[in-house]
């Protein structure tokens, strides 16, 4: 099951800052798709375990984490922020440079980009997602797998995403993009739910 579009219009962000806040919207290449609905507890659960460490072990440093909803409006040359047609919102994410950080969110590829899975979104984030983070020059994209208890890391060299690197999620994980920085897992998949056969 892939996530609905809105329809077959090319939007930009222009369009996007008119529509009704109640319903959020992700840009792929002008393509406006419906995010899913609420996460569930588990999801909210390894975000925002992830997030919590990327702070705890980025406080007082220039890199800044971030976890959804947050605007990241990714141009492809240097386009005026209306004309930018992709916008996504990625569950948990880093920025380094204060540059590219303002009122509105993000401009510009963070540093490292974490989604964490879910049926209803697997798909768009392996594929559309994979593809826009690439090209953008997010250095380090992280995709959690819930269900499979692993994670998939890409990391960008030479303009592109090469074999992706699949852990099991026990023990930790080296943040190469934050050089001494690892995401502890052991605890939080103790007190996850079951997985269901």
């Amino acid at each position: 099951m892939g996530l609905a579009r809105r329809d077959s219009i090319h939007h930009t962000y222009g369009d996007y800052l008119g529509w009704p806040e109640d319903v959020r919207y992700e840009l792929i290449d002008g393509e406006a798709f419906l995010m899913a609905p609420g996460p569930d507890l588990e999801h909210q659960d390894i975000a925002g375990e992830i997030y919590r460490q990327l702070g705890n072990a980025l406080d007082g440093s220039s890199c800044r984490p971030y976890i959804a909803p947050l605007d990241v409006r990714l141009p492809r040359a240097h386009e005026a922020d209306e004309q930018i047609d992709t916008v996504v919102q990625p569950d948990v994410l880093v920025v380094c440079d204060p540059a590219r950080l303002d009122r509105r969110g993000v401009r510009g590829a963070p540093d490292l980009v974490v989604e964490v899975l879910s049926p209803s979104t697997a798909a768009h984030d392996h594929v559309r997602k994979r593809r826009v983070y690439e090209r953008a020059g997010v250095q380090e994209y992280w995709l959690v797998h819930p269900t499979d208890r692993m994670v998939t890391i890409y990391r960008l060299a030479d303009g592109e995403y090469g074999k992706p690197e699949i852990q099991e999620l026990q023990g930790e994980t080296a943040v190469a993009v934050l050089p001494g920085l690892a995401i502890a897992w052991d605890a939080l998949v103790a007190r996850l739910p079951p997985v269901e056969p």
